[in-house]
Parts: C-alpha cells; structure tokens; sequence
C-alpha cells in the first residue's frame, strides 16, 4: 500500500446517516489488500475492507454450512474459499479450491437449507450436485431445468425461498434490447419462474418456458431476486433497456430507470392476485427523469411509459395494465443483486455500472431500508438508495474503478459483494458509529 494510500484525511461528517465517508479498515487488519484503483468512499457507519483479489470474474456468492463462501466464477465455474476471520472485517482467503470446472456456469448459484445439494446455471440449464462441505467436493451432477439459451442477457440467477424451500425462483432475461418474444408469454423470455423440486421425477427436466409457476413476465433482465425475511414477498431489480427513444426524441441518458418489483409471496399470503403478472416490457417502461421527455403529461417518477404513446399500447394502458414498479432507481445503473439482513429492515442492493450514459453511473452498492415487508420509500422517490460503498470518481470507471455484482451476508451480518471486473472480494461490517475516515 502506498503511502498515500496510508495518509488519512478529515472529512465532513454529513447529518444523514451513511452518505458522509465510512472507514476503510486496512490499517487495522495484518497484511491488508489494498485495490490498484482509487479507495473506494465508505458509507457512514460502515467499515469495509478488500479481502481477496485474482478472481475470474466473480459473480454471485453463497456461505456454505461450515461457513466457507462458494463463488461463480464467471466462464471458469465455482470457486470454494476457506477464509481465515480476524474479526471485524479482517478476513483473507488462507485456501482456494476448485469446486466444479465447468466454463459453461454464468451466475446463478444456491445451496439447499441442509447444505447437501448445490445448485449452479448455465445460459441453458440449471443444475444439481450432491455437495459435501467438509470434503469439499460435488458428485451426482443432475440438469434440473433446461431450454433457456438466447442471446445477449445470459444469467439465470437462482433463489431458493426459506418460506418454501422445495421451491426454486430461476429468473431468465431477453435476448436482445428490445425482444418482441417477449410479449409472448410461451417463449419464456424475459421472465421468472418459480419450480417445486420435489415434484420432479427421477430422470425428469422442467422445461423452463412450459413448467413452472409463473411470477411474473414482461421483465427484461432482473438479474437480483430475494426473498424478503419476515413476509416472504418475493422481489427483484430489473435492468431496463438501452438507447431508447420517445416520439423521435432520444432520452436514453436519463430514461428508462431501472426499477424493483414486487412479486407477492409464494404462499400466495401477499398479493396473490397480481401474482404472474406482466411488467410491461418491451412495450412500457419505468421514468426516472421528467427532464425533456416530450408528451410527458401527468407522468411522474416510476411511472410507465410508451415509447411512441400511440396504438393500442399508450401511457394510459401502460399505467392501467401493467405492474408498475415498487421503486425506480437511475437510468443504467445496471442492478445485479438484492439480499435482505435478517430482520428485513435493508435491503442491499449491488449496481455495477452504466455503459449506455455520457457520465458514468452506478458502480455502488446501495442500501434500501424497508418496514413491514416494503420499502420506507414512496414509488416516486429519486432518493430511496442510500450510498454503502462507491467509487470516488466515476470518471475512471468502468475501467479503474470496482464494479458490484454478486452479494452474501454472513451470520454476523456482515456484507460480502464480488466485483467482477477486479476479480475482487469486499466485506463490509456496520459499526455503531462512523470514523469518518478513509484512505
């Protein structure tokens, strides 16, 4: 670490909670990663730490029983890291395995509630393992669900639910920016799909867009899908479409936002009727900015919008029949993953980055505080996310700067995000007060 990089500054602590600098707590941890990009700005109240380095674009992540963290590396397969814990955020890896070889795994990874079976996607299929986390090894590898390839949006994140834990959430996104399969709901684009893993007989594959539940359709690309803890109610964030133009005008800077929806609970306790229903894409989207945006009406944050506002699908029939989302957040921020702390009062929230903004955005990992099952936030706010972890000067990303991905929460809480673009590891633990410091 570079002397600099030692040198510690004073900054003003701002009054709302997590939006002044955290700290970066290498100067206490014995033999320290630091990143070769600029320190990353540290949420108040929160210390973070990077903890290992020399992945292959990590994506998401999941504590296994005896507490090591299984990692997909994107194009290569999954990782299993044994972690040597300090305390705090003091963490290193003090041994990396291969766990499953296979190029072919993109995303999505789970684990059964017992530990025993684990469970990994390729573009085209999910698969099973018989897993032993004390021999650290696999065996009996079985494709549960298959007939998932398109182009262009390739993860298949997986959720298996706590409520219902027979029940597998796969979640598959478009093939392209704007997919007119899309509005076919038997094409299985653009979709999440939810399958009963008991129900099916030995040698027996679903067959992603005929079988399943459907929660909900018209979802261009939701790569995060969580269950939030104390209800149950099922969400997700959603990666809108790119370069998009409104009656001849361009406002892709700013327009379409991305959003978090709501999809009920699996029980069916919450929201039941509106269960399975259609998001909106290809044909309505998500405002996040009002600015320049012609024809705008009586349109407001997070409401749906037609991009020529003619035939029969128009701002009304979008509005009126169509699920709006929950929040909306800024236009190509690009969100990958949601993951909810125990007591469901956060949800954190990973946005790797814009590539489609004259200034970058995103490349944060955000928190969302709820109550009750819902978001605090009314749908319209601008200000729901609240700043955990960012880059200090987005000028430099994406290519010198870390980029979120995949998240886990250990039983301390403490919050481990991949970056895939570094091939790093972060962890991030909340303090009862913050230093205000930083590298």
């Amino acid at each position: 670490m570079s002397s600099g990089c030692h040198a510690r500054r004073l900054v003003t602590i701002a009054t709302l909670s997590l939006l002044a600098l955290g700290h970066i707590a290498g100067a206490q941890c014995a033999n320290a990663l630091a990143p070769s990009y600029e320190a990353p700005v540290v949420g108040d109240g929160y210390s973070a730490q990077l903890i290992v380095a020399g992945l292959s674009k990590p994506r998401s992540i999941i504590f296994d029983t005896n507490g090591a963290l299984l990692v997909v590396e994107s194009g290569r397969g999954v990782t299993h890291l044994d972690l040597s814990d300090g305390g705090g955020t003091c963490l290193a890896a003090k041994k990396t395995t291969v766990l499953i070889n296979n190029s072919n795994l993109t995303h999505g990874i789970e684990l059964s509630q017992d530990g025993k079976t684990l469970y990994a996607s390729s573009a085209n299929e999910v698969f099973s393992w018989t897993y032993d986390p004390a021999a650290v090894s696999v065996s009996n590898q079985r494709t549960l669900i298959q007939n998932m390839t398109n182009a262009d949006h390739v993860t298949r994140t997986l959720l298996l639910s706590k409520k219902q834990p027979d029940i597998l959430l796969v979640s598959r996104g478009s093939g392209s920016n704007i997919d007119d399969l899309a509005t076919q709901q038997s094409s299985g684009i653009s979709q999440i799909r939810a399958f009963n893993l008991t129900e099916l007989a030995p040698g027996q594959i679903y067959d992603f867009p005929s079988n399943g539940k459907l929660l909900g359709w018209g979802l261009r690309n939701s790569v995060g899908v969580a269950e939030e803890p104390t209800t149950g109610g099922i969400y997700s964030v959603e990666n809108s479409a790119d370069q998009v133009h409104r009656l001849g005008t361009d406002i892709h800077e700013d327009n379409p936002g991305e959003e978090m929806n709501f999809h009920g609970a699996l029980d069916g306790s919450i929201s039941a009727d509106s269960q399975g229903g259609n998001y909106g894409y290809p044909d309505c989207f998500a405002l996040w900015s009002t600015s320049g945006v012609p024809s705008l009406g009586g349109l407001k944050v997070g409401s749906q919008f037609s991009l020529d506002n003619s035939g029969p699908i128009n701002d009304s029939v979008c509005n009126s029949e169509y699920v709006a989302p929950r929040l909306t957040f800024q236009a190509h921020t690009a969100p990958l993953d949601i993951k909810f702390t125990p007591n469901g009062t956060l949800a954190y929230i990973t946005f790797h980055g814009s590539w489609n903004r004259d200034t970058p955005a995103g490349y944060k990992l955000s928190a969302i505080p709820f109550s009750n099952g819902a978001p605090t936030a009314p749908p319209d706010s601008t200000t729901a996310a609240v700043d955990v972890l960012s880059n200090a000067d987005l000028t430099a990303c994406p290519g010198r700067c870390f980029r979120p991905a995949g998240l886990a929460i250990d039983a301390q809480g403490r919050v481990y995000m991949t970056s895939d673009s570094t091939g790093e590891i972060y962890v991030l633990q909340q303090t009862a007060v913050g230093t205000g410091t930083s590298y």
